[in-house]
């Protein structure tokens, strides 16, 4: 479904990764890992579209992003490090503002994914009244809304409690056993159970994947 070709991207005229390669199938979780500064958030903005690599290409089912932007971006679900949620808002009015700039969110299932992160009863309580957890599963949220074939998350299992690691866990892998596949950075150790892949970036220019 993916493939990354010869992908290279430098910071202050240095590598921080060269000629990365990897593919991406239906039904595959992908774990990127390595020490802070080692590129993990340049890499997935690269591949969500925000960034622009110095070398290589990005191709979703064999076509280059960059030529159809339109299509990936249907495809596609990126939640960056920051939860991008308006703390002004509710929970759900935030969820059905990002549905309606994003027609991969569906706007009915809103209730049923509220209650899926644990925020029944918090709908109408403005964001910045909750904890830092609670705007975590505000933005995962979307997770239970979206008909995206590929998930890109940047540290997702930030401030979330052992309740939200479960429940995050769980998603992704219902999400890949029905075709979908999954990108993610993360310190936390994932269950085998998840059956994933790891890329390991070592911020002097080299990776290894496996």
């Amino acid at each position: 479904m993916l493939q990354v070709v010869g992908l290279s991207c430098e910071r202050d005229d240095h590598d921080i990764f060269h000629n990365l390669s990897f593919s991406l199938q239906s039904g595959e979780i992908l774990q990127i890992d390595g020490p802070n500064g080692a590129g993990k958030t340049s890499l997935i903005r690269i591949l969500s579209g925000l960034l622009q690599s110095s070398e290589g290409g990005v191709y979703w089912q064999g076509e280059d992003i960059a030529e159809d932007r339109s299509a990936y971006n249907k495809a596609m679900l990126y939640l960056g490090h920051c939860t991008g949620i308006n703390p002004s808002l509710t929970p759900l009015e935030n969820l059905q503002w990002l549905a309606a700039i994003h027609t991969h969110l569906d706007s009915t299932l809103i209730p049923s994914a509220l209650k899926s992160v644990a925020l029944e009863g918090y709908e109408d309580v403005p964001c910045h009244q909750l904890s830092a957890g609670q705007n975590r599963r505000v933005s995962l949220a979307r997770l239970y809304m979206s008909c995206a074939t590929f998930w890109l998350l940047d540290e997702p299992f930030t401030a979330i409690d052992r309740q939200g690691v479960g429940m995050l866990e769980s998603q992704m892998q219902r999400h890949a056993s029905r075709g979908g596949c999954v990108i993610l950075t993360t310190h936390h150790v994932l269950p085998e159970s998840m059956c994933r892949r790891t890329l390991s970036l070592r911020g002097n220019g080299s990776y290894v994947i496996n």
